[in-house]
């Protein structure tokens, strides 16, 4: 009995004392799967997770990798709680996807504290590497900045020198209008008024009344996944491109479009960080995630299945899981993968590569299921995203 018992606190001892490693390796996918934004990243986010995971092998030095995921519902305390029980409890190493800037920014923070990475990639604000950064904090396909120097740039030296923001009234909203807007106006542009719209508004009615009244040339869609198709849908109603305004989807994507429609969505000039037939790596992804899931990616979704295959590629050049060491291989390693070629993570966390200006097909332009961009412009990294020492980060000075 006596033997048994020491054993058996021995054994206790042991794995108490087991490093966090024999675990396993576990990334979270935290993202908005059943509201404004499911489309956007959702269940695909997922899938395009777990499409990395397969092509990394399944494990990481001689450690399986595991996949959990959770519906953040975009309440940034709700988020918070989710992922505390994640780092404190279930020793989640990664926490990734991470739709909507408000949650983002409030993840950021946490895992700033727990000291555990975070790659966001579906929420947009640029103060992520900027004013808010952190030693563990990444952000992957896209943000404001370019955003603002893609659309907002491209439409302003066109001619659409006046504009009015329809601006979703939280933090991705005002840093999208905040950051377009400087593009504008450095393009010799001006921005005439804007409106904050509530999340997952039903009725655009009185604020696309407000940008009509303006008189501006474009009227920027600072908003995102079902909020900006159905204003630009209620924007058809009250004739506002008929009348001579043009709309400026500042954050679309093919999931959007998709769900739009050609004949609704021709025309419309955006700016995504991927697009499924751009070059053979793009189709490559693109193919095989139709063929899994019936779609093809966006922009959110491609990048997803890269900030996966990065930390893990990062995870195995460190030789551990170790939250500093995996940052540092994160900034020395290229991003180089069917979702950006060329790509590389700067001090501040903020992964930049190409970025690409589309304008969507006209029905008859469109050959086959999915074939709804023709490429404007590609946009280098270093144009389309702050450079570090510019991004107001602390950990650049």
């Amino acid at each position: 009995m006596k033997s048994a018992l020491l054993a058996a606190v021995a054994t206790s001892a042991l794995l108490l004392a087991a490093p966090a490693f024999a675990q396993g390796v576990k990334i979270g996918i935290l993202n908005d799967q059943s509201g404004v934004y499911a489309d956007y990243g959702g269940k695909w986010s997922v899938e395009a997770a777990k499409m990395a995971i397969e092509d990394f092998g399944g494990e990481v030095l001689g450690q399986k990798v595991e996949l959990v995921t959770a519906d953040h519902q975009n309440k940034p305390d709700l988020a918070t709680s989710i992922a505390r029980r994640w780092y404190d409890v279930e020793n989640v190493d990664m926490i990734t996807e991470l739709t909507t800037s408000s949650v983002a920014l409030a993840i950021h923070e946490l895992s700033k504290e727990k000291k555990k990475i975070d790659i966001v990639v579906g929420a947009a604000t640029s103060r992520l590497t900027g004013d808010a950064c952190q030693p563990y904090g990444f952000h992957w396909a896209y943000d404001t900045r370019a955003l603002g120097v893609g659309t907002g740039g491209a439409l302003t030296k066109a001619g659409g020198d006046t504009w009015f923001f329809l601006t979703a009234d939280y933090a991705f909203g005002y840093a999208l209008e905040k950051d377009t807007s400087e593009i504008v106006t450095a393009n010799g542009g001006k921005v005439v008024g804007s409106v904050r719209v509530p999340l997952n508004s039903s009725d655009f009615s009185s604020f696309l009344l407000q940008a009509q009244s303006s008189k501006a040339k474009i009227v920027g869609l600072a908003n995102a996944g079902l909020d900006t198709t159905n204003s630009i849908k209620q924007a058809s109603e009250f004739g506002i491109v008929a009348s001579g305004q043009k709309l400026a989807g500042l954050l679309m994507t093919l999931a959007e479009v998709h769900g739009l429609g050609l004949q609704a969505a021709q025309g419309l000039v955006l700016t995504e960080g991927y697009y499924w037939d751009v070059n053979d790596k793009s189709r490559n992804l693109g193919d095989r995630f139709l063929k899994r899931t019936g779609r093809m990616p966006n922009m959110i979704q491609a990048g997803t299945y890269s900030a996966t295959l990065s930390y893990l590629k990062a995870v195995k050049a460190a030789g551990t899981k170790d939250p500093d060491a995996v940052a540092k291989k994160l900034k020395e390693l290229p991003v180089d993968d069917d979702f950006a070629q060329g790509g590389k993570v700067l001090e501040n966390g903020r992964m930049i590569h190409d970025m690409y200006l589309f304008e969507v097909k006209k029905p008859s332009e469109s050959k086959k299921p999915w074939d709804y961009y023709k490429l404007l412009a590609t946009v280098p990294g270093d144009k389309a995203f702050f450079a570090a020492k510019d991004s107001g980060c602390p950990l650049t000075k």
